[in-house]
């Protein structure tokens, strides 16, 4: 028996289709090791960097069978994504099966040919990919525990930084403040519409665009007493030439753009795509296509277009020292048009499928034409029209979407009288940069060399699940939380945050992937000055307030000033004379008022028992909160929580609903003495096969063992 590992069941699936019998395709769901959640001895700096890799609890089942599975095989081929998480899952499957050392092939599609023709010459595993991969992994870790360490002493506990996630929000916000600071200019937009001597009427719009209501009104009024002639009439042909095929961040800027995907749905809908055999690799950031590939496209556009539409073109890639995937996202059968199992995943690859074929089109041609017409004087600024016209479609033909409307002009001639019959004016304002949308910040990442393509999506992830930005209509707006984390970091640690430093950092890495750096000096280069810096900023004094607020609020309690602090989502305005004065006001100036008491004492602690406002409505708690977590449950709430299972940890509890921030659970009632919980209600049965309780499942599956390392708890898997 032959046995071909890679990472995903579907990708497994897809390849045991093209082998034999004497095959078999087993997936390891991703990495099966990782540094301990644990900070303590995650990393052995003193020894050279070295990581301490444990297999997460969730893994072990699925090592254990890898094991297994790779002794029993005759022959063993590690088929994991070709790039540098690839080939790290490949080596830490190989530090994982006992001696035993199976063989690396590697391919950028999944079609039979590739796999065959890979199968055929399997190599060693790139141990400089590991190690860049390693890096990377390490690098993240010291700089993130550090730095999140240091915030949460100075600014806030469970704030986070992160190497490449704080540039990103650094970023955003830089472009927030460059919006609040804008002062905007007035300005005034004049068109005119002029006949010929035909009577056909013409759109122009004024050169200039004058800052004064006195300048605009001397135009029209000057314009308004005198006759206009055609001063020019400018033909150019211009040339639209197509796009390069995708790579990963312009896949996800055009599936932002033209699909409304965001980049973790683009990457999520992509390596669906590639698992089933669709798509070439999905994280590339190199524009080539193979001649075997350019040729087949080429025989599509000529059966499909007709040859006069075919030009064979090479892409220079832009991004520095591009490698991993060595082809650009192209489908993997150029004459299979539409593909997918979902609308979305229809949509996506349509996406690819049309700039693959555009890329080796021809150029669109147009004809350009502008008239420029004035008074006869000549003493107002030029007004002109602008038309264009396609002579030839070329690569516009295979996407459609990018093509403009004619916009046909009327023949006029230079000298030729033109009649105003009506000119206006429009009041505007100059606008401040926009904010960045998911797919713009994708775009301006790429540019400064922060991060590479695979980490696109989960950067912008995670200044979401930090509450670091929120979403504004398309756009990316910084939180009072990111705002405040950003500005810590650049008041601090500047040079760590900058583009230059992280751009640098990633260049290094890409250099240990090249064989080019050494892994333990490039750490140590890094590691040493800033873990200096840091212990160098334990000294500075924790962020009590973020300034002064407007004199007009005070305190609703003393009247004295208040001060600007950071609650848990926002700011708000507290009392300067905290924690001997507990006033508190909203940004706006509203008081904050104290909980209300109900007259009734905590039966835990002896405290009043006040009613507050949750996520969930109101409630009743202990005012000693956070010292005294009481909650008054109501009777009835509290009958219908009961599920009258006994706890099979403690034996006296009762197994009880509750909600938490991923929505209800079960646990015991007499937490937190015992801890013991499982994700749906229990039925009351118990496991044929370990005993556990066995809770709800689904309408196929009516229920389930609660013990997630029994084989009843996914019984639709027993075979």
């Amino acid at each position: 028996m032959k046995l071909v590992v890679v990472e995903s069941p579907h990708k497994a699936q897809t390849i045991e289709k093209y082998l034999g019998k004497d095959f078999k395709v087993i997936a390891s769901y991703g990495h099966i090791r990782d540094l301990p959640k644990s900070n303590k001895n995650a990393v052995d700096i003193e020894h050279g960097f070295i990581p301490k890799y444990v297999i997460p609890k969730d893994k072990k089942e699925v090592v254990k069978k890898l094991k297994e599975e790779i002794q029993k095989a005759d022959e063993a081929y590690l088929a994991t994504d070709p790039d540098r998480e690839g080939e790290a899952i490949a080596w830490h499957i190989v530090q994982t099966c006992d001696g035993k050392n199976p063989k690396r092939i590697t391919f950028h599609e999944i079609t039979k040919d590739a796999i065959l023709n890979a199968l055929k010459h399997p190599s060693e595993l790139n141990k400089n990919l590991v190690k860049a991969q390693e890096a990377r992994r390490v690098l993240d870790r010291l700089f993130g525990y550090d730095l999140s360490g240091l915030i949460w002493k100075k600014v806030r506990y469970g704030l986070s930084a992160g190497r490449v996630q704080s540039p990103a929000l650094r970023i955003i916000v830089e472009r927030e403040r460059e919006i609040r600071e804008f002062k905007p200019e007035k300005y005034f937009v004049l068109e005119a519409i002029l006949k010929t001597k035909n009577g056909e009427k013409i759109n122009f719009t004024c050169s200039k665009q004058p800052k004064t209501q006195k300048e605009t009104d001397e135009i029209i009024n000057t314009a308004k007493e005198n006759s206009f002639y055609v001063k020019e009439v400018e033909q150019t042909e211009a040339k639209r030439s197509p796009r390069p095929p995708f790579i990963t961040s312009t896949l996800q800027q055009a599936a932002s753009s033209q699909l409304g995907f965001t980049p973790a749905k683009t990457m999520l809908l992509a390596q669906r795509l590639y698992e089933k055999g669709l798509i070439t690799y999905m994280r590339t950031d190199s524009t080539t296509l193979s001649k075997e590939a350019k040729a087949k496209i080429a025989e599509k556009i000529k059966s499909k277009f007709g040859k006069d539409y075919l030009k064979i073109r090479d892409y220079k890639t832009k991004t520095k020292n591009a490698q991993e995937a060595h082809e650009a996202i192209r489908p993997t059968d150029i004459n299979l048009e539409s593909a997918g199992s979902s609308d979305d995943e229809k949509k996506l690859y349509k996406l690819i499928w049309k700039r693959t074929v555009a890329s080796q089109m021809q150029d669109a041609k147009i004809l350009k034409t502008k008239i420029i017409s004035n008074i006869k004087s000549n003493t107002i600024p030029d007004f002109y029209a602008s038309g264009s016209v396609i002579l030839f479609d070329g690569w516009l033909k295979a996407n459609p979407e990018s093509k403009s409307e004619d916009t046909i002009l009327p023949k006029v001639n230079k000298g030729d009288e033109l009649i105003l019959e009506k000119i206006t004016k429009e009041e505007k304002e100059t606008k401040p940069k926009p904010r960045y949308t998911e797919a713009g910040l994708v775009k301006e990442l790429e540019k400064r060399g922060i991060g590479r393509p695979s980490t696109y999506a989960s950067i912008i992830k995670t200044l979401f699940d930090r509450h670091y930005v929120v979403k504004e209509g398309k756009t990316l707006k910084p939180t009072d939380t990111g705002e405040i984390v950003s500005t810590f970091l650049e008041n601090n640690f500047k040079k760590y945050i900058s583009d230059t430093f992280t751009a640098e950092m990633e260049q290094e890495l890409d250099d240990i992937s090249n064989g080019i750096r050494d892994y333990e000096g490039t750490l140590k280069e890094f590691y040493i000055p800033f873990s200096k810096e840091i212990k160098d900023k334990e000294k500075i004094e924790k962020l009590t307030t973020l300034g002064k607020a407007d004199e007009k609020f005070k305190c609703p309690k003393c009247g004295s000033n208040m001060v600007i602090k950071l609650g848990k989502r926002k700011k708000f305005l507290s009392c300067e004379k905290f924690p001997e004065c507990l006033g508190v006001r909203t940004l706006e100036g509203e008081e904050i008022k104290e909980p209300e008491k109900t007259g009734e004492k905590c039966p835990e602690c002896g405290g009043d028992l006040v009613e507050r406002n949750g996520r969930y409505g109101k409630f009743i708690s202990c005012s000693n909160y956070p010292k005294c977590r009481y909650i008054k449950e109501d009777e009835k709430e509290k009958e219908k929580r009961k599920t009258g299972v006994k706890c099979p940890e403690c034996k006296d509890g009762e197994i009880v609903e509750r909600r938490g921030r991923f929505g209800a659970f079960y646990s015991c009632s007499n937490y937190p003495k015992c801890k013991f919980s499982m994700k749906a209600r229990p039925t009351g049965n118990t496991c044929k096969e370990c005993g556990s309780l066995m809770m709800e499942g689904t309408k196929t599956i009516p229920e389930r063992c609660s013990n997630k390392n029994c084989k009843y708890h996914n019984p639709h898997k027993i075979k």
